[in-house]
């Protein structure tokens, strides 16, 4: 890959952060201190229940910590509202959901999914950008089909062109590889290992040893803790 540039795509700063329930509190991050770095794919690996979906939730400005820094593009999320952070989330932060299909709307051609994610982070993209775009993972043939028309593996290639049109700081996916088969997830992990050679940082939950292979650094959780 290339060089990326200076400065992180996202950083946690002694980041706690606990579930409450009617009956008890449940420690999902205690202490964590991560840097996602622009231009690379970093993997979040763990047992299940380590804290993984936590921090990407707080990664991806959908969820707040009880106390710490999470700094997005540059700017401090932690001490935004829901308004805030949804703001941001837009213009700086891609979330790619597992299965493909709920990362795109039904009635959009994949041109007009990428037009769509543009105009949302409001940077407006040419036409021929777009094409572009899907030329290099290998969805130009696809440019006016809607996802029912596409396989898994399109699909899921169709959300992480998606999620990075316009250029946002951060891409954070939670297993995208687990409802591919073997061919649809190579296709997937070489669209975002080229992706993020651009500039893009991705963070990626998995126990797939396909992205872990194509990882550029690793944040290991064990009970809430970096390993």
């Amino acid at each position: 890959m290339t060089s990326a540039p200076p400065g992180p795509a996202a950083s946690c700063e002694r980041v706690v952060k606990t579930y409450r329930t009617a009956t008890e509190s449940v420690p999902a991050l205690t202490e964590v201190s991560v840097q996602i770095p622009r231009g690379r794919v970093t993997c979040v690996v763990g047992p299940s229940g380590s804290g993984k979906s936590s921090l990407l939730r707080l990664l991806a400005c959908i969820d707040s910590p009880d106390s710490g820094t999470v700094t997005v593009g540059g700017q401090r999320v932690d001490d935004l509202g829901a308004r805030g952070r949804r703001r941001l989330r837009r213009r700086q932060v891609s979330y790619l959901f597992q299965r493909p299909g709920e990362n795109l709307l039904p009635y959009l051609t994949a041109t007009e999914q990428l037009r769509l994610a543009a105009d949302l982070r409001g940077v407006p993209v040419p036409a021929d950008e777009l094409l572009d775009l899907l030329d290099r993972l290998g969805l130009a043939d696809r440019a006016g089909h809607r996802p029912a028309q596409l396989s898994g593996g399109e699909q899921q290639r169709l959300a992480v062109a998606c999620g990075v049109v316009g250029g946002p700081a951060l891409v954070v996916a939670d297993e995208p590889t687990a409802e591919l088969d073997t061919a649809a997830a190579v296709r997937v992990l070489e669209a975002m290992e080229s992706l993020a050679a651009g500039g893009v940082g991705f963070v990626v939950s998995s126990h797939d040893p396909r992205v872990m292979a194509i990882a550029d650094g690793f944040v290991r959780l064990d009970q809430g803790r970096t390993a």
